[in-house]
């Protein structure tokens, strides 16, 4: 491969990570995003069966990033103190999904924004093509790239999980701060439309 051909798929594969990280930084700052304006409390509190809420969301998604942009690429975090052991999951397999005692919003979210400039890292280093294992994948090996997109997909999916969790706790919508991707509604239309969507339910039947 001659240089110039080199120098052009260097410059493709960072046009793709800056693509990447787009969709990947723009879907956790969402997620981070509606913990905002939130007590402890409210952060904290199970609103469905499953008992997810948002900080646990939250707290799900920095262990899920930093588990699979780092070991899996051979980077270690530099405190595994402060994320989830294999015995904590042992003694119970829901333990990433809420927020202990001795955590909080703030400590949470930090820890969140720390594992983006660390799995960032590890995406600005590594050629996309960089093999990796996940141990409890039966897959075993598995490119940067793959993983990428995996973080990004499942990040997303919480962050879907979150959008309805927030409206749930006080209403609150949006895509992003400063943009609800929904009608301006003026008052009243909001309802009208709620009730139009269950008078077609009703129609429907059972």
């Amino acid at each position: 491969m001659s240089q110039t051909t080199g120098e052009t798929a260097g410059v493709a594969e960072l046009e793709q990570k800056q693509i990447l990280k787009k969709y990947l930084q723009e879907t956790r700052e969402a997620l981070v995003w509606k913990l905002e304006g939130l007590t402890e409390k409210q952060a904290r509190w199970p609103l469905v069966p499953s008992g997810n809420n948002l900080l646990g969301i939250v707290k799900h998604c920095a262990n899920v990033e930093i588990g699979y942009l780092g070991p899996v690429f051979g980077r270690q975090w530099p405190d595994p103190a402060e994320l989830v052991s294999d015995q904590d999951w042992e003694q119970d397999p829901q333990a990433d999904w809420y927020a202990t005692e001795d955590e909080s919003v703030a400590s949470v979210v930090d820890l969140y924004r720390r594992a983006w400039a660390f799995c960032d890292e590890t995406i600005d280093t590594l050629p996309l093509d960089t093999v990796g294992r996940v141990p409890w994948w039966r897959t075993g090996e598995v490119t940067l790239f793959r993983i990428i997109v995996h973080v990004t997909d499942e990040t997303a999916r919480h962050a879907g999980h979150a959008d309805i969790l927030r409206e749930l706790t006080d209403q609150s919508v949006g895509l992003y701060a400063g943009n609800t991707n929904i009608p301006d509604w003026q008052d009243g239309e909001a309802l009208a439309y709620f009730d139009k969507l269950k008078n077609l339910a009703e129609q429907a039947g059972n």
